[in-house]
């Protein structure tokens, strides 16, 4: 049993390595591959340039998820032991205006506190303020400053770079928080509804 199934995977290595061969040998390239070289050019502020990437698709989830939620279920938590969604909402906001100060050296402006027991308008409008300031902050963002000693959180000092990194893992784990609380009241989060 043993011999045939080293058989069949060695055959099968042999059949695609044919098929990408035959493949490669038959395919021509377009005129606008042979124009352009294969190569790119390397990314200038590649960190900076990532978190701006990210910042769409976890703002547009993140609201989305937020949005989603009807107001009465504000209060949801999914044991004793978390945090309602209404809290979640405004630590996400906290979180945003914190992470993206401390990665981008921009002052952070002071809006208004929000609590987790306030209206689902008003925690929406938190968040969404939370990423118009990401968004102009990290539109001028660059990379020069990552190496940078800051507190961030307690007296410990660390790289700026660890602000990046941490806002970067917040919003994924913000969403996920959330469309757990979604999938949990039985709605389907924004990233795994069907494409239009």
């Amino acid at each position: 049993m043993k011999h045939g199934l080293v058989a069949l995977l060695s055959a099968s290595v042999c059949v695609c390595a044919c098929v990408a061969s035959g493949q490669a040998q038959t395919a021509t390239p377009s005129s606008s591959a042979m124009a352009a070289p294969q190569t790119s050019a390397p990314v200038k502020d590649p960190v900076s340039a990532a978190l701006r990437i990210m910042l769409p698709r976890s703002q547009n989830n993140i609201l989305g998820a937020i949005q989603a939620m009807p107001a009465d279920k504000f209060s949801f938590k999914p044991t004793p032991d978390q945090m309602t969604f209404g809290h979640l909402v405004s630590h996400i906001a906290d979180t945003n205006f914190f992470l993206c100060a401390k990665a981008t050296d921009v002052p952070a402006p002071k809006p208004e506190e929000v609590k987790d027991t306030d209206s689902k308008d008003k925690l929406l409008a938190a968040a969404k303020a939370s990423f118009d300031f990401c968004n102009d902050a990290l539109s001028k963002m660059d990379d020069s400053k990552l190496g940078d000693s800051i507190q961030l959180f307690g007296p410990k000092q660390f790289p700026r770079a660890m602000a990046a990194l941490y806002l970067a893992n917040t919003w994924a784990d913000h969403y996920a928080e959330a469309a757990q609380d979604l999938r949990l009241n039985g709605i389907l989060p924004p990233s795994a509804q069907p494409k239009k």
